[in-house]
């Protein structure tokens, strides 16, 4: 089983980028989220980061984040996810891919995918300015921003192309190359979207689409899982 999932985090209390209350309409994304941002005002960037970072501290996974980790004792389930806290993992998820990065990660501002400066980085402990990555540079965080490869997206295909049952939660699928993951899903499989709203592009070919937030989205999800076992 594939899943997708984007917005699953909001209802544990992490605030979202894109929607009609997102980080992104009360702060300039290109400067607290690009490598130009970052080289103009460093310190800035490092306590927009450090703040969401200390947040993950105060949160917990939520009953959808459970839930999917519940349907390892069923299903091979494999996780695709734009989120970049660790709540997946936290509540018991053994196989995710995060496309955007892990706020509980540190990496080289010279080279962002250097395997000897990816390193996991106490989230209680700031990322201070004149902190060094392995290869002598500033410390950064290890998320993808704007204008950077999201060096995730070929496995995340494969996963997507191997899947037998594929599932979206709380995306508005706007956001590429991420979106497009809908595409490489097999057209004969169960495919399933857990969403409130109607999409502005309309619903993707093939997908049963489950009205409702994540956390009620997923107790149908698992009564529809449920059926096809029968």
């Amino acid at each position: 089983m594939g899943c997708f999932c984007s917005f699953i985090s909001a209802e544990s209390g992490i605030p979202t980028f894109r929607d009609a209350n997102g980080m992104w309409g009360k702060y300039d994304a290109m400067k607290l989220a690009s490598v130009e941002g970052f080289e103009e005002d460093t310190q800035a960037v490092l306590d927009f980061y450090n703040a969401r970072r200390k947040n993950l501290l105060e949160v917990e996974p939520n009953h959808a984040h459970r839930v999917l980790a519940d349907l390892e004792k069923q299903y091979d389930v494999t996780i695709i996810t734009q989120n970049v806290d660790n709540l997946h993992e936290r509540a018991g998820s053994s196989k995710v891919l995060h496309l955007h990065g892990e706020l509980r990660k540190v990496t080289s501002s010279r080279n962002r995918l250097d395997p000897n400066c990816i390193k996991d980085y106490p989230l209680d402990v700031p990322i201070r300015l004149g902190d060094k990555a392995a290869d002598g540079s500033q410390l950064r965080p290890y998320i993808v921003w704007f204008g950077e490869y999201v060096d995730g997206m070929e496995l995340a295909e494969y996963w997507a192309q191997q899947a037998d049952i594929f599932v979206v939660i709380g995306t508005s699928l706007v956001v590429y190359p991420a979106a497009g993951l809908v595409d490489y899903a097999p057209s004969e499989i169960p495919k399933f979207l857990i969403d409130p709203k109607d999409l502005k592009g309309g619903l993707p070919t093939g997908f049963l689409h489950i009205k409702a937030k994540a956390m009620e989205g997923v107790d149908e999800l698992a009564r529809r899982l449920e059926e096809l076992e029968k």
